[in-house]
């Protein structure tokens, strides 16, 4: 007998299904504004971990239902809460579960949540606003004690000249527990995990207020951006708003230093002309990459010189100056170094590049030395010849702004993962190099001596089969025809073929993430040039003078104010042309462009003291996840504040960020069609919606 189903309208779910559903027993985080940082990343990873307990993507999270309790957590923050520390706490713990590798893909997907939850919640506030989270740096708990009895300048470390970008303090009875010492990049990355996993590895608040020592201590003097990338947000570091204020860091509308004084305080402050100092534009990061182009042109310059003078027999003025350009470049690189430190060196290409200038330098001047203090000019031509190989390295670097361009940033990430494969395929080259060069070496060893036989199986690895097919009756009569034509094979046609096809791969499967990795390293760039706790920088070759003077004096003199005041007198004296430069190119571009410093707009007071928004009344204690009310809040919104004369349109909150891409449409169209089947799927199996009639 044929089944007739007779099917009724299904009533339209609420929310459609996704991995992750709602959570009426979860309470949303109840963070205060005078909590402290560890508190807040105990409260945030508390909600994460009850309501992420799926593995999903990124994609999911942010298009599809799945992250309907996300959505709910960004309306709790945004309108109730005002602690500072948010984002900082959000990208800690991003990078703390990124970090985990459970092989079920959960730490994954908390990870891309904690993500997602701090670049919409900037979408949220205001320009100014989400300038003050992103750049508000985790106070030291020594500071904050010591503030309550005694105000000490910002720059107290500035005498020293050890400050460093990535600071590691810890927390001891000793008066010195507050001092910062610096760690290699692994060191320092293993640090910061613990100190995180301390905190959500406990349940309760209680147990952390146990410990000993401070968990998050090494996050001092971290702002959320430096944060980001150290924990590898390259999509959160990639959003409009977050490119904003980097920019705005880059272009020198956002400072760090308004005045140059003995008592000036670190603070991210919108730069204002009128007020400003103009010796404070010496910081600005995009000035700081003009000088260093300008800086290598004179190196390039005197390198040239040099090397066609060439001058056997006695050291020149040329020369000597030259000595200097490299003495002033050495100590310009250890200083950003100990100011940046190891992790944000690293990501730098091009640090590699001034390492490697340096090795050769040093090695030219060693051998230069010794030759003519022996008098053995063979020494001295070979000085030169190790000195004319700065320039596969020099010219690079002075043409190392074009990595600032889109195109030109874009292409460097792929050839340095193209690069890494090639390395790791060439280990396979080499063992069947070595094993045929071994054969080949022994059976003709009557004809052809080791090295020529090295000679011709690179000769016929690069290409020159030919070379093969006319010797291989010479190295043996019996052997050599079957063993050159598997070579002849296995080179030509198998090793070169897959070179080609795995370096293709990897080009396309980089090329479609190479904008954010083009935006982290640029973003890594503008934070190590900007965000140094150092108030008095000074450009090489005038390093070396504050070096000269500054160094012995501080052997026998106490560092106090005196001693500060003099190098900042010394910035004066030696970098006022410099200024100059800068105010006349400011002058001209103020002409041209009158609102140059007023791209960041909205409220001016503090974010962190406006009134928190008054919990809405309701019988529970708090909503369904899927359900999301207009809660009231006592600010405006967002782009009211930034664009009060133009009309008003309401932009959904996943396209806050970048506009979503023709896939990103299509992928959020298919997720909504298979939450659709699963809902009928799911009536069906139940029979809450079908009827069977058997006739």
């Amino acid at each position: 007998m044929p089944i007739r189903v007779k099917s009724r309208a299904l009533p339209t779910p609420d929310r459609a299904l996704s991995p992750i559903s709602s959570h009426p027993d979860v309470q949303l985080p109840d963070i205060e504004h005078d909590d402290v940082f560890r508190d807040v990343i105990k409260k945030l990873s508390a909600y994460i971990v009850e309501v992420v307990y799926m593995p999903s993507t990124f994609e999911q999270l942010r298009t599809t239902s799945a992250g309907d309790d996300l959505r709910t957590l960004v309306e709790h923050l945004s309108d109730r809460v005002t602690n500072p520390a948010i984002v900082n706490a959000l990208l800690a713990l991003r990078w703390h579960y990124g970090a985990i590798s459970d092989g079920r893909g959960v730490s994954e997907a908390r990870a891309n949540a904690c993500e997602i939850v701090a670049w919409r919640f900037l979408t949220r506030l205001s320009e100014r606003e989400a300038v003050e989270f992103c750049l508000y740096e985790i106070p030291d708990a020594c500071e904050r004690d010591n503030s309550s009895q005694v105000d000490e300048p910002a720059d107290a470390g500035e005498s020293n000249e050890r400050t460093s970008l990535l600071r590691n303090t810890s927390r001891s009875s000793s008066p010195d527990s507050c001092s910062d010492y610096n760690r290699s990049g692994t060191s320092r990355r293993n640090k910061l995990f613990k100190s995180i996993s301390k905190l959500t590895m406990s349940r309760h608040a209680s147990d952390v207020e146990e410990l000993e020592d401070d968990p998050t201590a090494p996050f001092t003097h971290l702002n959320a951006l430096e944060i980001a990338a150290i924990a590898d947000a390259k999509r959160f570091l990639s959003q409009h708003v977050v490119q904003k204020i980097i920019t705005g860091i880059w272009n020198g509308e956002i400072i760090f230093w308004d005045r140059l004084s003995v008592h000036s305080e670190k603070k991210p402050r919108v730069y204002n002309p009128n007020t400003a100092d103009p010796f404070s534009r010496l910081r600005v990061p995009k000035y700081l990459k003009a000088y260093e182009v300008a800086f290598f042109v004179g190196f390039l310059m005197l390198y040239y010189s040099v090397l066609i003078e060439q001058n056997r027999y006695a050291i020149t003025p040329l020369e000597i100056l030259l000595y200097v350009w490299f003495a002033a470049f050495f100590y310009d690189e250890v200083s950003e170094y100990i100011d940046a430190g190891s992790v944000f060196y690293a990501a730098d290409v091009w640090n590699l590049f001034d390492m490697i200038m340096i090795a050769i330098g040093i090695v030219f001047a060693v051998l230069r030395f010794v030759g003519l203090y022996e008098k053995d000019y063979t020494l001295v031509d070979i000085a030169f010849d190790v000195l004319s190989l700065e320039a596969l390295f020099m010219v690079p670097r002075v043409c190392s702004i074009l990595s600032l361009s889109p195109y030109w940033g874009t292409l460097i990430p792929c050839l340095k993962e193209m690069g890494k494969d090639f390395l790791k395929f060439m280990v396979l080259v080499v063992i069947v190099y070595v094993g045929f060069l071994t054969t080949f070496s022994l059976v003709g060893r009557e004809m052809y001596s080791f090295p020529h036989m090295a000679m011709i199986v690179t000769k016929i690895f690069f290409g020159s089969s030919y070379v093969g097919f006319d010797i291989m009756e010479d190295i043996d009569p019996i052997f050599g025809p079957p063993l050159m034509l598997i070579f002849v094979t296995l080179s030509s046609i198998l090793l070169m073929g897959s070179l080609t096809g795995m370096l293709s791969n990897s080009f396309s499967r980089v090329i479609t993430h190479a904008r954010e990795e083009y935006l982290y390293v640029y973003s890594v760039y503008v934070l190590e040039a900007s965000t140094s706790n150092r108030l008095t920088h000074f450009y090489p070759p005038f390093n070396l003078i504050a070096l000269g003077i500054f160094r012995p004096l501080r052997l026998f003199l106490p560092s106090d104010d005196k001693f500060r005041q003099g190098r900042i007198l010394l910035l004066r004296a030696t970098h006022a042309p410099i200024v100059g430069v800068i105010q006349i190119y400011e002058w001209f571009t103020k002409r041209t462009n009158p609102d140059g410093f007023d791209n960041f707009r909205g409220p001016r007071t503090s974010s962190f003291k406006r009134q928190a928004a008054p919990p809405p009344e309701r019988p529970d204690s708090r909503p369904r996840s899927g359900y999301r009310p207009r809660l009231p809040t006592s600010r405006p919104a967002s782009s009211e504040l930034i664009n009060r004369s133009k009309p008003q349109r309401q932009i959904p909150e996943d396209d806050a960020g970048n506009a979503p891409t023709d896939v990103e449409v299509r992928i959020s169209e298919l997720a909504a069609k298979i939450d659709r089947l699963t809902a009928l799927v799911v009536s069906l199996q139940s029979g809450a919606g079908t009827e069977t009639v058997r006739t």
